[in-house]
């Protein structure tokens, strides 16, 4: 038999490792996760033997420092969708300090995809060579995350900056193969630590990460949501950028420079500028920036049902004046009238802390609880005041759902629609963002004249049932519509 010409056996090289990588993938996730798991649950045994609580403590610290080490590198060597899992669970007010400090770096630290492939794939998609593109095109990206890159540019003929958003080759196929490993983890954990329904919430985030590889829908929820906010406000509460439509397929998408600093480097900046972090100054600029966050996505859940379902750090930029840009509209979600409306009435059951309009609105929207214990009304009010408020309880900075005395402990979530995981993870996230910048708040007493307007729009609500001193408000809002 002759052997195979070098560019041959390259050819089938690559095959092999490309046929095998979702393998191997697969074997490093469930060795890291199961070394991660068993060692929490070997020291919950070690620690339940020591009396001492601040012992305790130190104890647990040191085993959260330990374990962040090892999601760390998991997600870093992993890459891809265990990214997006580090956005997730690296939130200030629910995983413990240690995995915070070593997970909020990986935001933007996705390997870049060599500019010699970008360029390939900008010529195959426009037909046209960088060159003949672009007056300038920035080689480094400005950030390269799970699915794709973005470099600043700027157009032939053109003023001003663009930025270029590029998919990475090949990235879809892997991210696939990740989410179906974390799908079966999840079943392991909701049968025997969790009782909640891990399952359907990872069924949504399947459904919701394969629409990011289509960057044609990116640019038409870009728009939508742009025309919305626009239209709706004299002053929108964020900015979006404007989509150069001529320069949009599947896997590129071409849209406006805007100038800004991340939110996570806000801390930074402030001490730069001479600021007081704890001051005047910093704090109001701190509370405008969550308020125009706050007021967008109210708009945008309650009123449209069409909203940006992605508010990680990684996605929100601080411009001149406290004015927020929000990127990245790979992940939106367009809610069933019934579902928004559903949400709206559990809003208000928030806000008024009414345990008994919250259990009816968790009915309303299909959520299925199982629960044996005292006061399960008022149990079901907390478990929705965890799940759907970005408030802490006083005294609290961060939220502990899986432990003992906890709601989701207390109360089993048998089941979990899908379509509502986009509006839990987007107010986990604004929870996030809100504890990171030290502010505690409700974003449901925040919505609740958002949610009052939706439901007396829909008929689901009357003048009665609206307090006297927000009636004026609402008639004065519908008079200008």
């Amino acid at each position: 038999m002759l052997p195979l010409p070098p560019l041959a056996f390259k050819d089938v090289q690559e095959r092999f490792f490309t046929h095998f990588r979702p393998w191997q993938r697969s074997f490093q996730f469930w060795v890291r996760a199961t070394d991660i798991y068993t060692g929490y649950k070997v020291f919950q045994l070690r620690a339940s033997f020591v009396k001492d609580v601040q012992k305790q403590e130190e104890m647990w610290e040191r085993q959260h420092e330990f374990a962040a080490e090892k999601i760390y590198a998991m997600c870093s060597d992993l890459g891809g969708f265990f990214l997006k899992v580090a956005q997730i669970i690296g939130k200030p007010d629910l995983a413990p300090a240690a995995w915070v400090r070593r997970l909020v770096t990986l935001c933007d630290q996705a390997p870049a995809t060599p500019f010699d492939v970008v360029q390939c794939v900008l010529e195959e998609e426009f037909g046209q060579s960088v060159g003949e593109l672009f007056e300038r095109f920035d080689v480094n990206p400005l950030g390269s995350a799970s699915i794709a890159q973005v470099h600043r540019a700027r157009l032939k003929g053109d003023k001003n900056d663009i930025v270029v958003k590029v998919q990475h080759p090949g990235v879809q196929d892997l991210m696939m193969t990740d989410i179906h490993n974390l799908q079966a983890f999840a079943l392991y954990m909701q049968k025997t630590d969790i009782k909640f329904d891990l399952y359907s919430v990872t069924k949504e985030m399947e459904k919701q990460i394969g629409y990011e590889f289509d960057f044609l829908r990116e640019a038409n929820a870009m728009e939508k949501i742009r025309q919305f906010l626009y239209d709706n406000n004299k002053r929108p509460p964020v900015l979006v950028p404007r989509v150069v439509r001529p320069l949009v397929t599947r896997r590129v998408l071409v849209m406006e420079y805007i100038d800004g600093i991340p939110i996570m480097n806000l801390g930074k900046e402030i001490e730069k500028r001479g600021i007081n972090p704890a001051g005047k100054v910093a704090v109001a600029a701190k509370q405008n920036i969550l308020k125009s966050l706050t007021l967008a996505y109210g708009q945008m859940i309650l009123k449209d049902g069409f909203f940006h379902a992605d508010p990680h750090p990684g996605n929100i930029l601080i411009c001149k004046g406290s004015e927020v840009a929000l990127l990245d509209y790979g992940q939106v979600k367009d809610l069933p009238d019934t579902l928004r409306l559903g949400y709206a009435k559990l809003v208000l059951a928030i806000a008024d802390n009414d345990p008994v309009k919250a259990s009816e609105s968790y009915r309303e929207l299909g959520i299925e609880t199982l629960s044996n214990c005292k006061n399960a009304q008022q149990e079901m009010l907390r478990l929705a005041q965890t799940m759907f408020d970005t408030k802490l309880p006083p005294g609290v900075v961060m939220l502990q759902p899986f432990s003992e005395e906890s709601s989701i402990k207390k109360i089993a979530v048998k089941a979990f629609p899908e379509e509502l995981f986009s509006v839990l993870r987007t107010v986990h996230l604004l929870r996030g963002l809100s504890v990171g910048l030290g502010i505690n708040y409700s974003c449901a007493e925040q919505w609740r004249p958002i949610a009052e307007e939706a439901l007396y729009r829909a008929g689901r609500l009357t003048g009665k049932d609206i307090k006297p001193h927000r009636r004026g408000l609402l008639r004065r809002l519908f008079r200008k519509k």
